[in-house]
């Protein structure tokens, strides 16, 4: 499945969307040694953009016409993240303008390695050209509630 939208940092890292629907996601990342850490096993950064990534689209499911923007996000790590490894993220909850979401990553024998708790602000995507300055075009700021 493609990703709605094109993240050149998504593409970089090799993440794939495996389902992106009724409020929950799904992105498989196979892990290459240029993800490590120097303890060998996937950097914690790679997996917080896994999360996020993951509960960015749970928050835009059903509402492709929507960006979401990381408000917030926590993360716990329980153990060590290697090889294939797949992100499973759900909305807990969602407002006019706001999504609460939660993700988390287990690799290919099913093991929790991370989990994360987000907020995510729903915003609407406005068209950006040469011209552009930035993904708002101009329009007033992006408020939070």
């Amino acid at each position: 499945m493609e990703f709605p939208v094109h993240i050149p940092f998504v593409e970089l890292l090799g993440f794939e969307l495996l389902r992106w629907e009724s409020d929950e996601a799904e992105i498989r990342f196979d892990a290459r040694s240029e993800h490590q850490n120097s303890f060998s096993v996937v950097h914690g950064g790679a997996l917080m953009t896994l999360l996020d990534v993951a509960m960015a689209h749970a928050a835009r499911s059903g509402h492709p016409e929507l960006g979401a923007v990381t408000i917030e996000m926590k993360t716990s790590f329980m153990q060590a993240a290697r090889g294939s490894l797949r992100a499973l993220a759900r909305v807990l909850h969602r407002s006019a303008t706001m999504a609460f979401v939660e993700a988390s990553v287990f690799d290919a024998e099913g093991g929790l390695c991370c989990h994360a708790s987000g907020t995510f602000k729903c915003i609407r995507r406005l068209p950006v050209g040469a011209k552009a300055s930035q993904a708002l075009n101009g329009a007033a700021p992006v408020q939070t509630d």
